[in-house]
């Protein structure tokens, strides 16, 4: 399966169970690049619209690129009283976005799914002179007893787990590859996530490699899931530990 179809039929449940950013980042975003009302974003694989919304709450136009129909779809429908907000259906190795048109180039939980050189290619094409690239994660603590025994479960139960975020907050050479003369700036900012039983189970269930209804994974994934609820729930709510990973740099 192509990586832009992996997330097909996952929209619904992407939008409403996976966590935004912290408000924190976003001040540290605008200033780190003096972005004002003037400025446009190119959200690249913005997906169903998570962050361009953040982006778009600080009067900043957007330029949404995402290849994936559904995921589009409820971007476009999520955000459409937003005169700020455009939408485009392309690749992010290939956006047809202008020359050196955009002030930012934003990657939000969506870098690992691209072409690395051809996107570089693609950022030095349509970034002013000086604009940089951000990229954001939300990524699990990975020290937390929660997020170790849950890594336990899709290793076991979903084929395609190869970690979270698809490894990359364990690759740092990638980021000294695709960053110019390998300079960056990384900040991280604590994100815990308090959820109750069905955003917990929804925030699994909207990862690209978990299991669908229809496959025999699903049951078995569920009832593992519901067992680590249940052990370190406290009233009905869990804190799910959760750490926003930021690289800014030139390309």
């Amino acid at each position: 399966m192509e990586s832009t179809e992996k997330f097909t039929d996952k929209a619904e449940v992407y939008a409403k169970y996976r966590p935004g950013y912290p408000d924190e980042y976003l001040v540290y975003l605008l200033a780190a690049n003096k972005l004002n009302e003037n400025s446009i974003i190119a959200d690249i694989g913005s997906g169903t619209g998570i962050f361009s919304r953040q982006l778009l709450e600080r009067n900043l136009t957007v330029i949404g690129i995402e290849p994936n129909d559904d995921m589009r779809e409820q971007a476009e429908q999520s955000l459409k009283q937003s005169v700020r907000f455009i939408s485009v259906k392309a690749e992010a190795e290939q956006t047809t976005i202008q020359d050196k048109s955009v002030d930012l180039v934003t990657v939000a939980q969506a870098f690992h799914w691209f072409e690395k050189d051809k996107f570089r290619l693609e950022c030095q094409r349509i970034l002013k002179p000086d604009a940089k690239v951000a990229l954001v994660w939300n990524s699990r603590d990975s020290s937390s007893e929660i997020n170790k025994e849950s890594a336990e479960i899709c290793q076991k139960y979903c084929p395609n787990f190869k970690g979270f975020s698809g490894g990359m907050d364990e690759t740092q050479e990638v980021y000294h590859q695709f960053f110019k003369d390998g300079i960056y700036d990384f900040k991280s900012f604590r994100n815990d996530l308090e959820l109750d039983f069905e955003g917990f189970l929804g925030r699994y269930l909207s990862a690209s490699y978990s299991p669908k209804k229809t496959e025999k994974e699903y049951e078995h994934f569920i009832t593992a899931l519901s067992n680590i609820f249940e052990k370190y729930s406290n009233h009905g709510q869990i804190v799910f530990p959760n750490i926003t990973r930021s690289y800014l740099g030139r390309v």
